[in-house]
C-alpha cells in the first residue's frame, strides 16, 4: 500500500470515528450534581443554577434590601452567625408544567444543616408551578434585573460552618424527594 493511499485510509478512519461520536451528542446530558456555582443542575426536568452565594452585610445598602421582610420568629444572627444568602435560577426547558423545589438545604462537611428562613421580599424564592419556557426569577422582575439576577434563599449559618467547607447546597425534587441535586457553594 502507497503511503497515500495509507494517509487516505487514516483519514477517511478518522472522518468515520468523528461522524459516530457526533452522533452520541444529540444525547442532552443530565447533571444533578455541580462542583461549582453557576453550572446548571437538572432536578424533575427543570435546571437550576446557583447565581453567586454568599455572606450578607447587614450594614451596606444593597444587602439590606435582601434582608427586608425577614419573619420576626426567625429573629436577627447571634455573635456566632451570618446572614448567608443563595440566589438561584429555575428554568422549565420542556413543553410541560412543572412544580419548583421548595426544599433547601446547605450542609457543612460535619454534617451540620441549615434550612432557609422564612423572607417575603421582591427579591425571594417562591416554589410555584413553572410555565414551559418559564424562568424565576420572573423576566423584568426587580430579582431579574438586580446585580444577581436570581431569587433569594436566605439562610442563618453559624460562622464555625463556613470553615468547615466545601457547603453542599441541596435541592429535593418536589415530585420525587429521592431525587436531590447537590452545588457546592463557593463560599
Amino acid at each position: 500500500m502507497t503511503s497515500a493511499l495509507r494517509l487516505l485510509v487514516l483519514c477517511l478512519l478518522a472522518l468515520l470515528s468523528a461522524t459516530a461520536l457526533a452522533g452520541c451528542g444529540n444525547r442532552l446530558e443530565i447533571r444533578t450534581q455541580g462542583d461549582t456555582e453557576g453550572l446548571y443542575i437538572d432536578i424533575s426536568e427543570l435546571k437550576y443554577q446557583v447565581q453567586v452565594s454568599r455572606i450578607l452585610n447587614p450594614a451596606d445598602v444593597e444587602d439590606r434590601a435582601y434582608l427586608r421582610g425577614v419573619a420576626p420568629g426567625d429573629g436577627q444572627p447571634t455573635a456566632d452567625e451570618n446572614w448567608f444568602a443563595v440566589f438561584i435560577r429555575v428554568q422549565n426547558t420542556g413543553s410541560e408544567t412543572r412544580p419548583t423545589a421548595s426544599q433547601f438545604e446547605i450542609i457543612d462537611t460535619v454534617e451540620k444543616k441549615y434550612r432557609p428562613v422564612r423572607v417575603d421580599n421582591d427579591f425571594a424564592y417562591r416554589a410555584r408551578p413553572l410555565q414551559p419556557k418559564g424562568i424565576i426569577p420572573t423576566p423584568d422582575s426587580l430579582a431579574s434585573e438586580g446585580p444577581v439576577q436570581g431569587s433569594l434563599l436566605l439562610f442563618k449559618v453559624e460562622n464555625e460552618s463556613l470553615q468547615n467547607r466545601p457547603l453542599e447546597f441541596r435541592i429535593v425534587s418536589p415530585e420525587n424527594p429521592d431525587e436531590v441535586g447537590i452545588i457546592d457553594l463557593d463560599v
